[in-house]
């Protein structure tokens, strides 16, 4: 194998790896927020399947399950947060309502990342 090739399949690899599913509190925020910019610089539009996390790249999606029911949703990360201890992510409105979190205001869930949106710049 050339040396060319070595580097390209390893760097591949480095691309590919994924983090360890975090287990932690989720929340939601939502109408107060609308159309204020995000830290990514979109506006923030509250029906969208997005979420703010800590330290997750903007453009990285994110499966979210809860783990009381499993129901999962989607979402990419377009903005920086929770501020609140013991939270691990924030959803939009449009994604806890998919895994009925609005009346709950705050479950426990998984995070696993599945991909990214490369628009926003990152590397799947």
């Amino acid at each position: 194998m050339s040396r060319r090739l070595v580097l390209v399949l390893a760097l591949l690899g480095a691309c590919a790896h994924r983090p360890a599913p975090e287990v932690g509190q989720a929340s939601w925020y939502g109408r107060d927020f609308r159309g204020k910019p995000t830290a990514s610089g979109e506006p923030f539009r509250p029906s969208r399947l997005t979420a703010a996390h800590r330290t997750h790249a903007f453009g990285t999606v994110l499966r979210v399950t809860r783990t009381d029911t499993g129901q999962r949703v989607r979402v990419v990360v377009n903005d920086r947060g929770p501020f609140v201890a013991g939270r691990i992510v924030d959803l939009a409105r449009g994604a806890a309502r998919r895994i009925d979190l609005v009346d709950d205001g705050v479950t426990e869930v998984e995070l696993k990342v599945v991909g990214c949106r490369r628009r926003y710049g990152c590397a799947d």
